[in-house]
This record gives structure tokens, C-alpha cells and sequence, in this order.
């Protein structure tokens, strides 16, 4: 049976802190060799044991076994330099140390499969996977090889197009892909971004999505937000190419946030994941305050393509506030399917 108004999370949940230190994102492994193998598993299965217990309804991995949402991807390809750094602007908004891409990107093994194929193995449920996007991947990097970011998104896109293909293969049944960048660069977006996300999903008969946000709740991001007035609308700009796509899931961020919610409109026809939990503070959501969000959504979406989510990743969370919001989510989500029964 098809379940009205399916939760999910946008990406990560926070770590248990045997394995790393928590509230932080990069945050090195407290383990290594075969008990690092071991814990990021026991890790996983305590992350879908939370989810499972909150209700939600398409469960992920929590992202237990990677470091970060786009570099732990990159670890694993040739091509780039790790050793040697660049200091660059992520995002236009503020400076890293990054690797540099030294010669042509490839993928020379599966990245992800094993983890999938062991989540699977232990859930019925829906799984959602979720991939860095071409364009996010490019703008966490310097570029000394191809100098040119639209070539260098390019080859993403076709070494993601592997591993997505790899994971459906394993039994995922959502994979999205986190394109935060899609917010920031419009020209881009628009010339070639939106063509290489559908690059990184040729072939797939699974569901695919696509998770453009605001960002994880540290305060290079939230003091961004305070400069972009009292109306979000960085969406207008990809929407409308997006909508056109053969992506079928746009996810995007609502609670608490100054997004106009009739910017949904945009991509009528799509399914759309309706960020009803904010990341980016320790309050936990009543579950009215959830359904209110989605309540207003129904107005722009059909019942049956509105999937209730989180904002972003919760990684920088405690697991406590975590566990609280992702049962918020849950019970508000159930609120409104009652009313819509």
C-alpha cells in the first residue's frame, strides 16, 4: 500500500560519539581498520533504529559512514590531490581548505554500494541514498587540471551516474542529490547545472531527487541568511528548468525560513520534499507546528506528490534534539493525513 504523505530526512543524522565527536561536521573517526568498518555499521543500524522508531517512512543511512556529504564521495576518486590544498570560497560565502583536482577524475570502485546493500539488508522500508551533486562537488574543490567548472561537472555527473546506478542496483529506492549550490550560482544552474544533474541520472528507473537548501545550521550559513532580507527567493531561479527535468523529486527547505511557499507553484508536477523541521536549532517542533507548515504547502502541491522532510541534515545536532524532531515530523506529518483521509 502506497503511504500518504511519506517522511524522510533531507541527509545526515548526528554520530554517536564512540564513533566520532559529536555536533561537528568533519569530525575525524575516533576508530580505524576493521573496528572503524564495524563501528560505522553498528552506527548505521542505530541511526535506521531511530528513524524506525520516530515512523518515518523512507529511511536513509543517516550518512554514519561518511565524514562530510560531498568530500567523503570525492575521497574515493583518482584525480584528486588531498595533500595538496587550496584556500577557495565555497559557495560565495565563506573560505576552506580544499583539495586540488591534479589530473582527469575517475572512479575506479563503487563508493557507497556496500553500505546500501547493508542497509537494505536490514530494512523493508523505502531507502533513500543521498549523492553530492555535480555542481556542489565542483565549488568544494580547486580546479588545477580542467580549469573549467563546467567540464569538471561534467565528469561528475558521469562518475555519479556509476555509482547511482550501482546503488539502484542494490536496492535503493530514492537517490537524491544535494545541489546547495543550485542557490547560489543562478547563471550556472541555468547554462549547464541542471543539464549535468540529468547527466548523473541517465538510465536510473529508480526515483530520483534533488535537495537544494539553505544549508547545515553553523554560523557561516545562518549569517548568510541574515543578509537575504525578509523574502527567500533564490528557488525562482532553478525552478522553472527544474520543473522541465526528468528529475522527479525537488526537495527544499521551509520551516522557519523566509521562502515565499507559492514558489512551489514553479514546480507543479513534481514531487516535492517539504522541509517541515528546522536544522538550524536545538528547539524541538511541536507536531502542529509541522502540519501547519505542510498545511500550507497542500496549497501549492497535490497530496500525493508532498513528502514531509527536514530542512538538511541534522549532523550537527545532539541525537537527542534529533530523535526529538525527527518524532515531530512523524506525528505531524500524521496530523494532516488524517485530514486528508
Amino acid at each position: 500500500m502506497k503511504i500518504l504523505l511519506p517522511t524522510s530526512t533531507a541527509g545526515s543524522l548526528p554520530k554517536p560519539t564512540w564513533l566520532a565527536e559529536p555536533e561537528k561536521l568533519w569530525s575525524p573517526w575516533k576508530l580505524e581498520g576493521d573496528a572503524l568498518l564495524e563501528a560505522k555499521q553498528d552506527a548505521l543500524l542505530i541511526s535506521l533504529q531511530d528513524q524506525l522508531h520516530a515512523g518515518i517512512d523512507i529511511v536513509s543511512d543517516g550518512e554514519q559512514t561518511r565524514q562530510h556529504f560531498v568530500t567523503t564521495f570525492i575521497e574515493h576518486l583518482n584525480g584528486v590531490d588531498f595533500e595538496k590544498r587550496e584556500t577557495v570560497r565555497i559557495r560565495n560565502r565563506y573560505d576552506a581548505s580544499v583539495p586540488t583536482v591534479v589530473s582527469a577524475v575517475e572512479r575506479q570502485k563503487p563508493v557507497f554500494v556496500e553500505d546500501a546493500k547493508f542497509l537494505r539488508k536490514h530494512t523493508d522500508k523505502p531507502i533513500k541514498w543521498a549523492l553530492p551533486g555535480p555542481m556542489t562537488m565542483i565549488d568544494t574543490l580547486y580546479d588545477a587540471h580542467y580549469k573549467s567548472r563546467e567540464k569538471l561537472a561534467w565528469e561528475f555527473a558521469k562518475i555519479l551516474n556509476q555509482e547511482a546506478l550501482e546503488l539502484e542496483a542494490a536496492g535503493v529506492d530514492i537517490i537524491q542529490f544535494d545541489e546547495p549550490a543550485f542557490n547560489v550560482f543562478f547563471d550556472e544552474v541555468n547554462d549547464w547545472g541542471v543539464a549535468a544533474l540529468e547527466r548523473a541520472i541517465e538510465g536510473l528507473k529508480c526515483e530520483t531527487a534533488v535537495h537544494i537548501c539553505y544549508g547545515y545550521g553553523i554560523k557561516a550559513n545562518t549569517d548568510w541568511k541574515k543578509t537575504l532580507g525578509s523574502e527567500w527567493r533564490q528557488y525562482e531561479e532553478a525552478f522553472p528548468k527544474l520543473q522541465k527535468s526528468n528529475i522527479d523529486i525537488v526537495s527544499l527547505e521551509c520551516q522557519n525560513s523566509h521562502v515565499p511557499m507559492d514558489l512551489i507553484e514553479l514546480i507543479r508536477g513534481k514531487k516535492v520534499m517539504v522541509g517541515a523541521i528546522d536544522v538550524a536549532t536545538n528547539a524541538i517542533e511541536t507536531a502542529d507546528e509541522v502540519a501547519a507548515t505542510l498545511r500550507k504547502a497542500l496549497q501549492f502541491v497535490d497530496a500525493d506528490k508532498l513528502y514531509p522532510s527536514t530542512n538538511c541534515g541534522m549532523a550537527p545536532l545532539s541525537r537527542q534534539v534529533a530523535r526529538g524532531k525527527l518524532k515531530a515530523l512523524s506525528a505531524g506529518a500524521a496530523i494532516v493525513r488524517q485530514e486528508l483521509i
